[in-house]
């Protein structure tokens, strides 16, 4: 969710809190997902404030306890009230206050500590599961559509440059879903989709599952519809100070899946990376450096 229920309420009333409170606020502000799914105490452990202080938050905002604001939060998950333009707001507010060079170092900052998370031991292990489980299928169907379309084609891209395995689901003239026909229990669909979720990419991967395919979701929770079909999940963190959500860790998770497969692939990898490379330099794909020369 990417915009709350009190998101205008918070903003208007921001510079009046005490520091505090604006510390509970920036939380509620810029986490809106996770006032409806995490206990008020751990909310308050993330945000650096005393439990009581979400209390005082509250109230502040015309209700009677935290408890009500989470219910307000929790609704508007189950509603699907999600969008881009209440977030944006948050964004245009912080922006004047702090200013350019401040947004973006909030946001580099923030993608380096959700790629530390990815190194956890815990993440560690389902990146190595679900790279494993795609190295041992026959052919890989990747998919992922609008945010997510890059992340599915970059380890698209990697994967055909050490196999033929690799087959991208595109919509070209609406055929992409087209060859999963093609897929058996032998396959794996790897699949990309954070919140808020395409729902042409869960309808395909339920698809895929009803055929027998073995999924491989790259996703932003748990509870996402994805995780709760897929056979291995690598869950990403996607909070951004800006009102987009963040794709770099799921980026670099397709890098890193792409990385291991291929390494995973012993000789015939290399073997195509050879035929690869031959290709595109007798393409003349790439620009060479200033003031090399041909091998004679």
């Amino acid at each position: 969710m990417a915009h709350g229920p009190l998101t205008e309420q918070i903003i208007k009333a921001f510079d009046t809190m005490p520091v505090q409170l604006q510390a509970g606020a920036r939380y509620v502000l810029d986490r809106p997902r996770d006032v409806a799914l995490l206990s008020m105490r751990e909310q308050a452990r993330q945000a650096g404030v005393q439990p009581a202080t979400m209390t005082r938050l509250a109230k502040r905002l015309g209700m009677d306890g935290y408890d009500d604001v989470r219910e307000l939060y929790a609704a508007a998950v189950r509603d699907g009230d999600i969008g881009f333009a209440g977030k944006a707001g948050v964004q245009v507010v912080s922006q004047k206050l702090k200013g350019d060079k401040a947004l973006a170092a909030d946001m580099l900052n923030s993608i380096g500590r959700q790629i530390d998370q990815l190194a956890t031991p815990a993440s560690l292990e389902r990146l190595v599961t679900a790279a494993r489980a795609l190295a041992s299928a026959r052919r890989i169907y990747c998919l992922g559509l609008r945010s997510s379309h890059s992340v599915a084609w970059h380890l698209h891209y990697i994967l055909t440059l050490v196999g033929d395995r690799s087959i991208h689901i595109d919509g070209i003239a609406a055929t992409g879903a087209d060859v999963l026909s093609k897929a058996t229990s032998r396959d794996v669909l790897l699949v990309a989709s954070v919140m808020p979720y395409t729902r042409l990419t869960v309808e395909l991967a339920e698809y895929a599952v009803e055929q027998g395919v073995a999924v491989v979701a790259i996703t932003d929770s748990e509870v996402a519809p994805l995780a709760q079909i897929a056979q291995h999940a690598v869950i990403v963190p996607t909070e951004s100070p800006s009102f987009f959500h963040a794709m770099s860790p799921a980026f670099a998770v397709a890098e890193v899946l792409g990385a291991v497969i291929a390494g995973r692939g012993g000789n015939d990898a290399l073997a195509s990376l050879r035929h690869s490379d031959e290709h595109l330099a007798a393409l003349n794909t790439h620009l060479k450096p200033k003031g090399s020369k041909k091998s004679s």
